[in-house]
């Protein structure tokens, strides 16, 4: 191997092979600029012009002589053609006016095709163990729309996006050193089909270490650390923590601290450990004491008007759910387009030390008019519909004047009502009603004039109330027709001149005006009458009612109400016809028409009776804005003032909700169950709210 080697190392050497050519950037190459002519001997090619009709053609220009360029120059480009002497060049353009400027598109061809779109589908693993997939699912940008894309470049920019989404949800969870990926992989034997696969893998789960409240004096720093539900060992939950520091925002102003603000909390995370020191500054300012009240804006009230709001004194401990309380009242006076209220330092302390406080009331002007309507219908009352028009601030401070009309097939009337809100007290009402109304029922005809004065504390959709009363005094002339006393002669009609103190008081627990799905009521009513006809006859009317609504899951409420009523003190005959009980109805007993229910006279008119039971049960399912609800009633009419459960008439059905922002329209379908002779098979009703 050595003499070969040697015998190698002696020969001539071989020459080297010719390097390939390189590529020249011509740029500032000066054996390119030198083979190049120079610019001011090039020469453009002379322009043959052409004569116009009936001009001579112009004479040629003298060509300069050739410059010879060098052998090393680019190959020369041949000169343009020149354009042949055409007839056709010479004639006049066409007018624009002819132009057509669409293009002929008979002999295009259209691609008929679409390109074919790319499916997929995705799965999730690692994070239903930890309690994320559910929400991972929601937010997923693989699992919107309808799983198809343009290309795969689409679908891996949607799989990098979930697996930055699976990231954040491990981290807001805890699990700090979470990480994530995705595959994306043909689906054999299935064309443009391909699988997704987001893996995550949690580590392990972050815990508190130590918690600290900095920056703030002791008592207001025992205070949110109290308000503050966070414990060492707890896992680090990003939704937790926002809520416990909220509710450190909350309370303080709650415990006398108005001006109390958190900072940006710090946490110190140790991957040894796996723990994390928690840090929340806070400014806590003054501890403080309620003031007056400060006005600005357009004023609606002055602070005279103002001053009847407010439930708490002057000195006392600042609370901010009084305040919130203060506003939420103005808000429901329904004279506000907008209104805040806010608490601002004077500058003034107290013999305590403690900070005294103004609220300043921002008030902007809302409109004062207003016009509300209602309408239904039911089987022996027709069709009813009522109109009102309100100016709710006529006579200031909250001096309403309000006009309502009822139209329909068996009642019509008019009203008009004076009404003074807050009147000298927070929630308390004054009204004076004065108005006609002409009913024509089966049970009665009757043409009533009333005066009503009323003082009463009564519940708004804005500020339900939990009691509410109200106690009054009525006026009533009245000429009725009432029941015949046999089956042939006409109805005798009488004169009534009625005076009654009706007072009520209600005990509310449920959740809802107008669609109640959780708590109950208790109403008593007590009105002392005298009726003057044929002498002076006294008597009492007493009603007593109960509701009670209970959620069975998410969709379902079940629904029941008790009435029971008497009048003692008088006999039915010296009772006016339109004052005595009667049931039967959308509000009553369903499945029998209105005030048909009880005792009739020989003309198989009802008569109406001195005490009255009433009970009616129904299953409220709800699904998005629409509900079915069965139902089943009960009740009896009786001559004697005493209630009883004998003779107990029912009626079932089904109805139809639909709910709006305002309250449910009603539509209920209904039958007796012990129907009798007279008594209709189907009733119908229809209206707004529920009916109970």
């Amino acid at each position: 191997m050595s003499g070969a080697a040697l015998l190698a190392s002696s020969a001539p050497a071989a020459p080297p092979p010719p390097s390939p050519p390189q590529a020249v950037d011509p740029v500032g190459d000066p054996q390119f600029d030198a083979a190049l002519p120079p610019l001011d001997a090039v020469q453009a090619p002379p322009a043959e012009v052409q004569p116009m009709a009936g001009q001579a053609a112009p004479a040629a220009p003298e060509t300069p002589a050739p410059v010879a360029a060098p052998a090393t120059s680019l190959a020369a480009t041949p000169p343009a053609a020149q354009p042949a002497n055409d007839p056709a060049l010479a004639e006049p353009l066409p007018p624009l006016a002819g132009f057509d400027p669409n293009p002929d598109t008979s002999k295009a061809k259209v691609p008929t095709s679409q390109a074919a779109r790319l499916r997929y589908t995705s799965q999730i693993e690692g994070l239903k163990a930890i309690g994320l997939e559910d929400e991972f699912r929601q937010r997923s940008a693989l699992g919107k729309g309808t799983k198809k894309a343009a290309n795969a470049a689409q679908v891996a920019a949607r799989a990098a996006e979930d697996v930055a989404l699976a990231e954040r949800l491990m981290k807001s969870a805890g699990y700090y050193d979470g990480t994530a990926s995705s595959t994306v992989l043909p689906v054999p034997n299935q064309a443009g089909l391909v699988a997704v696969t987001i893996s995550a893998t949690p580590g392990v789960r972050y815990a508190y270490g130590s918690i600290t409240i900095a920056g703030a004096p002791p008592e207001p720093t025992r205070i949110a650390r109290g308000a503050l539900p966070l414990k060492p060992g707890d896992p680090i939950e990003a939704a937790a923590t926002l809520a416990a520091e909220a509710n450190v925002a909350l309370v303080l102003p709650q415990q006398g601290y108005p001006f109390a603000k958190t900072g940006d909390r710090t946490i110190l995370l140790d991957p040894d450990q796996h723990k994390g020191d928690y840090s929340l500054p806070l400014t806590a300012g003054p501890r403080a004491r309620f003031g007056g009240l400060r006005t600005k804006g357009d004023p609606v009230f002055g602070l005279d008007h103002l001053a009847v709001f407010p439930r708490f004194e002057r000195g006392q401990r600042y609370d901010s759910r009084l305040t919130e309380d203060l506003r939420e009242a103005l808000v429901g006076t329904s004279l506000f387009s907008s209104v805040a209220v806010e608490p601002v330092d004077t500058g003034q302390t107290d013999p305590s030390g403690d900070s005294i406080v103004d609220l300043l009331v921002t008030q902007n002007r809302g409109p004062a008019r207003a016009l509300s309507g209602s309408a239904g219908y039911g089987t022996g009352e027709g069709v009813k519909a009522e109109a009102n028009w309100t100016h709710r601030n006529l006579f200031p401070p909250e001096g309403a004047l309000s006009v309502g009309v009822i139209g329909g097939t068996l009642q019509q009337g008019a009203n008009v009502s004076f009404i003074r809100s807050n009147a000298g007290q927070r929630d308390r009402t004054f009204t004076v009603t004065g108005g006609f109304n002409r009913s024509n029922f089966d049970a009665y005809e009757a043409k009533t004039i009333n005066l009503a004065a009323t003082l009463s504390r009564q519940s708004t959709p804005i500020w339900q109330k939990r009691w509410t009363w109200s106690v009054g005094a009525e006026l009533v002339g009245t000429n009725e027709q009432g029941a015949a006393l046999n089956a042939t002669d006409d109805r005798p009609r009488r004169n009534y001149l009625i005076g009654a103190l009706p007072s009520q008081i209600q005990y509310d627990r449920s959740d809802s005006l107008l669609n109640p799905t959780r708590g109950f009521r208790l109403l008593a009513r007590v009105s002392p009458e005298a009726s003057l006809r044929s002498g002076v006859h006294g008597y009492g009317r007493l009603l007593g009612e109960g509701t009670a609504y209970m959620p069975l899951g998410s969709a379902i409420v079940l629904a029941g109400r008790v009435r029971v009523a008497s009048i003692v003190g008088a006999t039915l005959e010296d009772i006016a016809p339109s004052r005595r009980l009667y049931s039967g109805g959308g509000g009553s007993v369903r499945g029998y028409g209105f005030q048909q229910l009880g005792p009739k006279d020989p003309q198989n008119n009802p008569i109406g009776g001195r005490s009255q039971t009433e009970f009616a049960t129904e299953v409220r399912y709800r699904f998005g804005n629409f509900g079915i609800v069965p139902f089943f009633d009960g009740g009896r009419v009786s001559e004697s003032s005493k209630p009883g459960l004998s003779d107990m008439r029912y009626g079932a059905g089904i109805g139809a909700r639909y709910y709006t922002n305002f309250g449910p329209l009603r539509l209920d379908v209904a039958t007796p169950i012990n129907r009798q002779p007279g008594d209709s098979r189907i009733t119908l009703y229809i209206s707004i709210g529920q009916a109970f």
